[in-house]
């Protein structure tokens, strides 16, 4: 029986796709293992959305032939959708699966088995994603690597070509997994315990675009399932927080009030040379809907700072902004040059100290702001998810999330187990290092 380890890099959409690759490896007949032990086959699902995730794929593909020179080494995903062509020989790898491909992941295991001793340089096995008629790449899970939430790609390809992305280029146009599909596979899911699903896609807001089927269709659809309890939704656009969505979306019983709204900047002007397609006025209505509609809800975001030409009057004007919206957490990113894209010609490129102090000043605001969130649940009820056990100020405790996705955490006693359970409890205080609010039932 042959062993298979896989290693993934990069988003949760890479994250699901790994997961289906490892359940067509099994199905197989392959015995999986860990990525540092000695293996037949090794699967790297890369990633291609800074220059140092491109230099971390091609680290990874290399490791696999120290770890065992006579494997077979499988490169899938966006880098080298990306520039598979440009480096399939200095890469090493003996597969290469670009984007859309990674359903035949077996088949050309076998065919690199069959013709080992044929085989002249590696077998490439990829489309040319841009094309506008390629269709969604159906992969199914059964099990996520998570415990108690499993993550459900449903939307893959972007139309946005913001202007410091490449992912676009190596994703291709936006296409959506048929409701009916998502449904069986939730179904599954539920079936094998999973009690949330995390519902994800490249480009989440624009599923179903070109269909008669819409993202609030798809949720409503996934709140008859028994057995999910929750439904969580990955990083959004402003665009989409319409009166109509919110309504829709605020019905649902299952709904966690958490929503990831893609910010990247502050200001109307970064705004403009990012090519991004809203406004910050629009963008504060997605948040006023949302907080019309639910009830104190978790706001979390992304922010790139040191974009290209942005000025200390535009820094201090996100800075501000980020402090009016008191996100729940911000996620931030000094801006990096992307080779393929269009913000890394742009004049005005700034200097590595000076994005590292804009980004130092921005997550002490988060912080700020994440912990005066954390500290308003204090003294009430929390519906939370609990998942593993951690210690904490050198005491056991059980871990898990709130809907609203705060980490919180309640003492162990020897003889419970609140692991996979929802419990509500009260919030009391926030541990010493303010990343846990500690409950009690």
């Amino acid at each position: 029986m042959k062993k298979a380890a896989l290693h993934n890099l990069g988003c949760k959409v890479n994250a699901y796709e790994t997961e289906a690759m490892e359940e067509l490896l099994k199905k197989d007949g392959f015995t999986i293992v860990g990525f540092d032990e000695i293996a037949d086959v090794y699967v790297i699902n890369t990633c291609s959305v800074t220059n140092i995730a491109d230099r971390k794929s091609r680290q990874m593909i290399h490791k696999c032939k120290k770890l065992n020179p006579d494997a077979c080494v499988v490169a899938a995903g966006c880098y080298v959708q990306n520039f598979g062509n440009e480096v399939a020989e200095e890469l090493g790898a003996d597969i290469i699966l670009g984007n859309n491909k990674k359903n035949e992941l077996v088949e050309r295991v076998h065919e690199y088995f069959e013709k080992l001793d044929t085989v002249d340089g590696p077998i490439m096995d990829w489309i040319d994603i841009n094309d506008g008629n390629v269709s969604y790449e159906n992969m199914h899970i059964e099990k996520d690597s998570e415990h108690t939430r499993a993550f459900v790609k449903v939307q893959d390809g972007c139309n946005q070509f913001c202007s410091y992305c490449i992912i676009p280029f190596a994703r291709g146009r936006i296409r959506s997994r048929d409701i009916d599909d998502v449904v069986e596979e939730v179904t599954g899911l539920a079936a094998n315990g999973y009690k949330e699903v995390v519902i994800t896609g490249i480009h989440l807001s624009s599923y179903g675009s070109g269909t008669d089927y819409n993202l609030a269709d798809l949720l409503e659809a996934i709140q008859k399932i028994d057995g999910v309890e929750r439904i969580r939704l990955g990083s959004l656009e402003p665009q989409i927080v319409t009166e109509d969505f919110a309504k829709r979306v605020s019905a649902l019983s299952k709904m966690c009030p958490h929503f990831h709204l893609s910010l990247q900047s502050g200001c109307d002007t970064v705004l403009v040379r990012m090519n991004r397609k809203y406004t910050i006025e629009e963008y504060t209505r997605g948040v006023e809907i949302l907080r019309k509609y639910f009830n104190n809800p978790a706001i979390t975001t992304d922010i790139i700072v040191g974009f290209p030409g942005e000025t200390e009057e535009e820094f201090d004007i996100t800075a501000n902004y980020v402090k009016e919206i008191a996100f729940y957490e911000l996620h931030v990113f000094a801006y990096s040059k992307r080779k393929g894209t269009k913000a890394a010609t742009m004049s005005g490129q700034l200097t590595n100290a000076v994005k590292k102090e804009r980004s130092a000043k921005l997550i002490s605001i988060g912080n700020e702001t994440t912990e005066a969130y954390r500290t308003s649940f204090i003294g009430k009820d929390l519906d939370i998810l609990f998942e593993e056990k951690a210690v904490i100020d050198g005491k056991e405790y059980f871990i898990g999330f709130s809907r609203e996705y705060i980490k919180c955490a309640i003492l162990a006693e020897d003889s419970k187990d609140y692991t996979n359970q929802i419990l509500v409890a009260k919030g009391t205080v926030l541990s010493k290092d303010k990343q846990y609010l500690i409950v009690e039932i």
